[in-house]
């Protein structure tokens, strides 16, 4: 009987000891702008300073941050826009409140090829441009030529966004071809000499391309305040986070250490705003 209690005893001291070391699984989703690399550098730095956290971090563009959200299968939505009002609705009549975080600020890019000697466009004419009005580079000061037009996809926030800062609200043009995400959108303008697309801050510095002043205004931190097409990044939360959660939330948005992973990624960090 003795030898019994003595392994169960030691049994019970295994198991609390194994679930005191439990991993905790943080599950993020939304985004492509906040996906592709900044949240996976914040997560990888955040473990390196001692956290016993996991995460699963999927890219798939803003609306699917709400979807995974609604299905609980996302602790945190990644989106580049602000909830719309039908997401809202839709999360209220289940009994369930959004929480919004502000992740970071970004300054929505207009990208020429290298090559293209057009660096400086008025808003309206990147609004014509990007509805289908403009579509020679001669109509904009360039030399004669069809415009090639790259946008997001419509699961984008940053599609939906540009739409409403840049486009007046209106539809984008027949005669732009949409891509997955920054990366592609950088790498096809990057291609092809008469391209034109827009991307986030961070995706600025690719190889071949270059951002064009908007208004007389280029996409650069200092200018944040009075560039057009500036907007915010979110997080966002079935009510108010808990536990390694809202840790990770308050240690992403407030501490120093975070910042400068946010800003050498190439966006803002909160606190400078």
């Amino acid at each position: 009987m003795k030898l019994i209690q003595t392994a169960t005893a030691a049994f019970a001291g295994i198991a609390l000891s194994v679930s005191a070391q439990a991993q905790t699984k943080i599950a993020i989703k939304g985004s492509d702008t906040l996906g592709a690399k900044m949240v996976p550098q914040l997560s990888e730095v955040y473990k390196a300073l001692g956290n016993n956290v996991a995460f699963d971090i999927a890219a798939e563009g803003s609306s699917q941050a709400f979807t995974a959200l609604d299905e609980g299968t996302a602790a945190i939505g990644m989106s580049s826009r602000s909830v719309k009002d039908s997401e809202i609705n839709k999360f209220s009549e289940k009994g369930k409140k959004l929480v919004e975080h502000v992740a970071g600020v970004d300054m929505i890019a207009v990208i020429v090829n290298k090559a293209n000697g057009v660096k400086k466009l008025t808003k309206a004419q990147v609004e014509g441009i990007f509805t289908g009005a403009i579509t020679d580079w001669s109509e904009v000061g360039g030399k004669p030529g069809k415009i090639l037009v790259y946008t997001r996809n419509t699961t984008s926030g940053t599609y939906k966004t540009f739409q409403k800062l840049a486009m007046s609200k209106k539809d984008y043009g027949t005669n732009s071809q949409k891509m997955a995400g920054n990366e592609q959108i950088a790498q096809a303008v990057a291609d092809n000499a008469a391209g034109i697309g827009y991307v986030g801050l961070a995706y600025v510095g690719k190889p071949g391309v270059a951002a064009a002043a908007v208004d007389g205004v280029l996409p650069e931190p200092a200018n944040k305040a009075n560039y057009a097409l500036s907007r915010n990044l979110y997080y966002y939360t079935v009510g108010e986070p808990t536990g390694e959660v809202a840790k990770f939330i308050t240690w992403a948005t407030t501490n120093a250490t975070a910042g400068k992973v946010i800003e050498k990624v190439g966006f803002i960090a909160p606190s400078s705003k």
